[in-house]
């Protein structure tokens, strides 16, 4: 008998690291497109909304009325979703903190990890992010509470005190682990390549949720679900990401009248590549080489897959599941509407899930409480898994 599989999509909701893009085309206009998808199958999901990103477009409003009139948007988008039954999530990436405007333009320099600051400072982004949210939608459902939190750039281990600090501010799950990922950019360094769980639910050592504790916590981690996408459409993958940049590059060069628009776009794309690439001979084996030969670690990110790997990672959580030896088990997703590379493939995508008799769609929210009242099974480390 096929397990059930409960599956939580989430959404990143955000602009880019840098600060840059513009907030209708890649938030406002893909969330909506996003809710047409899901209302037109009847599934409903969650969204990570970068807080922080809100909280300073509401503390610059006054001196720049422009950044009012979209704050008001980004609360009327987040509450329509909410309408239309949607979860929505703590998300917050704290390079935003004291970020500057000036021109129509963001300048961020603060760290991007929350690793990198001290508890003070992390405790007041968190619960002044928890409070905006919770004010902005309990009008709507009295009972909303932030329950579940992703860090910016999946920042969340190790740190002495970061879990604990959630667990205090009533956060129960914790979806920022992506087992098997490994960055180091300039402004983020991660290494999950050796997570103690990668699919289940499990209690994390509170210093370290990298690590799976003996004992019942105050916290749930569920890592988000990765796979290996086959060396044929990884590459095939990659080779249609190449042929778009460089049309993306023409079309920029040949209608922007700035000449500084070409000198962003690569700034932007030199802060998310790995140091050890700086060589064009070592990012081509590495992006080139490898995955041709091994295939390669992806996260189920389903704005960033075509439809071939959309249906390759189906696969994969289908087989997971069979492996995990449980009845049920619950798959988190996740999706960056900023980076949606074909919103087909992703509708296509959730209208077979939709229709699959061993799928059902299920919000943070819904999740966290299957979680505490034992519904779905939680790993520790004298467990099995």
């Amino acid at each position: 008998m096929k397990p059930t599989i409960y599956l939580a999509l989430t959404h990143d909701w955000e602009l880019r690291g840098n600060g840059s893009g513009d907030i209708e085309q890649i938030q406002f206009a893909p969330m909506r497109k996003l809710l047409g998808i899901y209302q037109k199958h009847g599934v409903r999901t969650s969204f990570y909304p970068d807080v922080m990103q809100q909280l300073i477009f509401r503390k610059l409003s006054m001196r720049h009325p422009e950044l009012k009139g979209l704050a008001d948007r980004w609360d009327e988008h987040l509450r329509e979703a909410f309408r239309q039954g949607h979860d929505v999530q703590l998300h917050i990436h704290p390079q935003w903190l004291n970020a500057n405007f000036n021109a129509g333009e963001w300048s961020l320099s603060e760290d991007w990890s929350l690793l990198k600051y001290d508890r003070q400072t992390v405790l007041s982004m968190l619960n002044e992010s928890k409070q905006y949210l919770e004010t902005l939608l309990q009008p709507l459902d009295s009972t909303y509470r932030c329950i579940a939190f992703r860090a910016g750039g999946l920042a969340v281990a190790p740190s002495p005190y970061l879990l604990r600090m959630l667990a205090t501010l009533g956060i129960v799950l914790d979806a920022s682990l992506a087992a098997g990922i490994y960055i180091d950019t300039t402004h983020l360094q991660l290494d999950y390549r050796k997570c103690e769980e990668t699919l289940l639910p499990f209690y994390p050592r509170l210093e370290d949720a990298r690590r799976i504790s003996d004992k019942q916590e105050e916290i749930i981690c569920v890592p988000i679900h990765t796979f290996n996408g086959s060396r044929r459409q990884v590459l095939r993958e990659h080779f249609a990401l190449l042929f778009r940049t460089l049309k993306q590059r023409t079309a920029s060069n040949q209608t922007t009248s700035s000449p500084n628009a070409t000198d962003k776009d690569k700034y932007a794309r030199a802060q998310w590549t790995q140091r050890d690439h700086s060589s064009s001979l070592r990012l081509f084996y590495d992006k080139g080489v490898l995955p041709y030969i091994f295939g390669k670690h992806l996260v189920s990110d389903t704005g960033r897959l075509n439809s071939a790997l959309l249906r390759e990672m189906l696969r994969s959580i289908r087989a997971d599941a069979g492996r995990s030896g449980k009845s049920e088990i619950p798959v988190i997703l996740t999706n960056h509407p900023k980076e949606i590379r074909s919103f087909s493939a992703i509708e296509q995508f959730v209208s077979e899930v939709s229709e699959s008799e061993d799928i059902r769609f299920i919000t943070l929210t819904e999740l966290a409480r299957k979680l505490l009242a034992n519904e779905l099974p939680i790993r520790r480390s004298q467990t099995s898994a």
